[in-house]
C-alpha cells in the first residue's frame, strides 16, 4: 500500500527546507562577504606595507653619504619604485657629467618615440625585365636606410639576391637611395681618442663610402656595372622589392646599454632626429628632441641640466642623480621599455661593463645598470640602475661623481650598491 502524505504535512516540509536552504544560501553569503572582507583588508595592509619606505635602508644611505670620502664632486639619489617614494639623496639635484649614462636618456626617450617594434630595413628594388643573356633592361635600386649594424661585407647577401635573379648586367641605372650623405662628424666637445670612426655601421660613412662599396660587392657577385651608370635619387616607382634586411632596435639598444657602444648611440640619436623631422639635420633635430623630453615628458625643467649628444661623449653634457632616477622610473612604468631594461642593462659580475664589477657573492647578479665612465680632463664616473632592496622593493638608484679618480669613485658605486641590497 502506498503510504498518503496529508497535505499541510508536505506544505510544511516544503517551508521546512526552503527555510534550511535560504538560511544555507544566506550562511554561503556570510561567508563569502567575510571573505570578501578579510581580502580586501589584506590588499589594503598589503598596499600599506608596499607604500613603507625601509627605513634601515634610509639610516644605511645617510651612514654612507656621511662617511669620508676622496676629494672631487659627489651625488646619489636613490628612489623607491615599489613605494613610490624618493627613499634618499645626497647632492641629488647637482647636474654633473654625466658620461655614458646620457645613453640611458636616449635609448628611453628612443624606445618610446619610435616603439619597441621598431626596426630599421636595408632593400634592394628591380625595375623592368631580365633579357636572355641576364641583362636587366631596366633600374636597380638599393635603399639604405639608418641601420647602424650592417657594415660592407653584409652587401654581398644583396648582391646574391640579384645575382640569383638571373641578372648579370645592369643595362639601366643603378640608384642609391640614401637616408643620409653626409659621413658622421666628431661633437665638437668630443675628444679625437674617444670614438674610431671606422666602427660606425656602413651608412654613417657617407655617400662616396656606401657607393664604392655597393659596386664593389655586385662586381665581386659578378654582375656587370658601369660607373656612369650610378645614380644617388630615390627609389622609382614601380620598382619591386627583391630583398630586405630588418634589424631590430632591440638590437641597438642592447649595444648601447650592455656595452656602452657609442657608435651605435649616435645611430639612436640620428634615428630620433630622423623621425621627428626627416628633412632636418638629425643630430640637431635629436638632440633638441631629447631636451624637450626632458621637460615635457620628465617634467625636469632645470637650466642646469644639458645635453650636447646622445652617447655622453661630451663633457659639457650635465644630468643629475635625481634625473637619471626619473629617468629610470619612467621607463619603468612602461611594460616595453621596463623590458628593455631589464634585458639589456649590464649585471654586476656577470655580463656587460660589468662583467668584472661587483662579482663578490654579496652583489654578483644583484645589479642592473648603466655605467658611465670618462678619464680626462678629470676623473668622470657614473652608475644608474635597477636593484632590489632588502624588503623585496625595486630600487632606481643614481651615483654620480666628478674632478675624482674613477678608480675611487667605482669603490664609491660598490659601496652605495651593498647599502642597497644588504
Amino acid at each position: 500500500m502506498k503510504r498518503k502524505i496529508k497535505k499541510g504535512c508536505l506544505a510544511k516540509g516544503i517551508v521546512l527546507l526552503s527555510i534550511a536552504i535560504v538560511g544555507s544560501i544566506m550562511s554561503v553569503k556570510a561567508c563569502s562577504d567575510n571573505n570578501e572582507e578579510e581580502l580586501e583588508k589584506g590588499k589594503e595592509e598589503m598596499e600599506k606595507e608596499a607604500a613603507i619606505v625601509d627605513t634601515a635602508l634610509v639610516s644605511r644611505l645617510a651612514d654612507f653619504a656621511s662617511k669620508q670620502r676622496p676629494e672631487g664632486k659627489f651625488a646619489f639619489h636613490v628612489y623607491d619604485i615599489t613605494a613610490d617614494k624618493s627613499v634618499y639623496g645626497c647632492n641629488d639635484t647637482l647636474a654633473l657629467p654625466s658620461a655614458s649614462c646620457m645613453k640611458l636618456l636616449s635609448g628611453v626617450a628612443g624606445l618610446k618615440l619610435l616603439g619597441a617594434d621598431y626596426h630599421y630595413w636595408t632593400g634592394i628594388f628591380m625595375r623592368g625585365t631580365v633579357g636572355n643573356e641576364g641583362t636587366l633592361n631596366g633600374d636597380m635600386a638599393f635603399r639604405a636606410g639608418l641601420d647602424p649594424q650592417l657594415m660592407v661585407p653584409d652587401l654581398n647577401i644583396f648582391a646574391k639576391a640579384i645575382r640569383q635573379k638571373g641578372v648579370r648586367k645592369i643595362g639601366g641605372k643603378l640608384i642609391v637611395d640614401l637616408h643620409i650623405s653626409e659621413p658622421v662628424k666628431s661633437e665638437e666637445h668630443w675628444y679625437p681618442w674617444d670614438l674610431t670612426f671606422s666602427k660606425y655601421g656602413l651608412f654613417y660613412k657617407g655617400e662616396e663610402r656606401v657607393v664604392k662599396a655597393l659596386k664593389a660587392s655586385l662586381r665581386g657577385q659578378g654582375i656587370s656595372v658601369k660607373d656612369e651608370q650610378i645614380v644617388v635619387a630615390s627609389v622609382p616607382k614601380g620598382a619591386k622589392c627583391l630583398y630586405v634586411k630588418r634589424r631590430y632596435i632591440d638590437d641597438v639598444v642592447k649595444r648601447m646599454w650592455k656595452n656602452s657602444s657609442n657608435t651605435q648611440a649616435t645611430a639612436m640619436l640620428y634615428t630620433i632626429g630622423s623621425k621627428v623631422n626627416p628633412k632636418g639635420n638629425p643630430v640637431t633635430e635629436g638632440v633638441d628632441y631629447l631636451r624637450r623630453f626632458l621637460a615635457d615628458s620628465l617634467s625636469l625643467t632645470s637650466p642646469s641640466l644639458c645635453i650636447h649628444d646622445g652617447c655622453g661623449l661630451c663633457t659639457h653634457n650635465r644630468l643629475s642623480p635625481l634625473a637619471l632616477t626619473t629617468i629610470l622610473r619612467y621607463g619603468y612604468q612602461d611594460d616595453d621599455i621596463r623590458a628593455s631594461l631589464m634585458r639589456n642593462l649590464s649585471i654586476s659580475g656577470q655580463d656587460g661593463t660589468l662583467a668584472r664589477e661587483m662579482a663578490s657573492p654579496k652583489l654578483r647578479g644583484k645589479i642592473r645598470a648603466k655605467t658611465g665612465t670618462l678619464s680626462h680632463p678629470y676623473g668622470i664616473s657614473s652608475l644608474a640602475g635597477f636593484c632590489e632592496g632588502s624588503n623585496g622593493h625595486i630600487l632606481a638608484f643614481a651615483i654620480m661623481d666628478s674632478e675624482m679618480s674613477v678608480l675611487d669613485a667605482r669603490v664609491l658605486q660598490r659601496r652605495l650598491c651593498e647599502a642597497l641590497v644588504k
